[in-house]
């Protein structure tokens, strides 16, 4: 799972959610290696591996019920639930009301 937008909140622990369009299948005791950046390597480039997270919480929802507390634990306390919307949708595609995966997660420790 990329990480590419937050590694540093991923990395300092400030960041214990993701919201994503896919993952459906997730579900709650699932492992997953947390990357850098998982897609879209240039040649010679390769995936730097951030740590394995366990999965606690799988949901679905609409983007825009997103609330503050919610944006700090995405790892972007000054945006506002709308500003992070926008920047979801700048990044990811979609409309602000679309159908989310949201991810609560914690890192294993090695």
């Amino acid at each position: 799972m990329s990480f590419s937008l937050t590694t540093p909140q991923f990395l300092d622990g400030t960041k214990d959610v993701t919201r994503r369009k896919g993952w459906k299948f997730l579900k709650p005791g699932d492992h997953v290696m947390a990357c850098e950046k998982c897609m879209g390597l240039k040649k010679g480039e390769k995936i730097k591996r951030l740590g394995e997270i366990e999965i606690v919480k799988v949901n679905r929802e609409p983007l825009d019920t997103i609330d503050w507390k919610e944006t700090e634990r995405e790892g972007f306390p000054n945006l506002t639930p709308l500003g992070f919307a926008s920047m979801f949708c700048r990044h990811m595609g979609g409309g602000i009301a679309q159908i989310i995966t949201r991810i609560e997660f914690r890192r294993i420790e090695s």
